[in-house]
């Protein structure tokens, strides 16, 4: 699993890098700048959850098989892939009901930080 979790830091660390150019640059003159401003939040957590997803993958490293790392890993990936993704897609096609689902996204980052302090509560030294 850790090397699983590695691999997907490593795709969402080259989405986020890419997505972000694309922003800056390819964005930058069609966007207004409210929804720039949308994308930008969305590459700004996706950066945030992509770190958090590498320290998850290298504390499964050294505990295997933990359940509430592999939970929480699973559930940053969630949350990037709903909350950045929701506000991507708002940003570009300015489809306002998409901001209904990033607060999902937000409940799944919240849910991997949960599961982050499940795990220190509960884990050996």
């Amino acid at each position: 699993m850790a090397k699983l979790m590695l691999l997907l830091t490593g795709v969402s660390g080259v989405l986020a890098v890419v997505l972000g150019a694309f922003g800056a640059h390819g964005l930058k003159l069609r966007l207004t700048e409210n929804l720039l401003a949308v994308y930008q939040t969305g590459v700004q957590y996706h950066f945030y959850h992509t770190m958090a997803l590498g320290f998850i993958a290298l504390a499964l490293y050294r505990w295997p098989g933990s359940t509430p790392l592999i939970a929480a890993g699973w559930s940053f990936i969630t949350g990037i892939l709903i909350f950045s993704g929701s506000l991507y897609l708002l940003a570009i096609t300015d489809t306002k009901w998409l901001g209904a689902i990033t607060p999902i996204g937000g409940v799944a980052f919240i849910i991997g930080w949960v599961c982050v302090c499940w795990f220190a509560v509960k884990s050996p030294s």
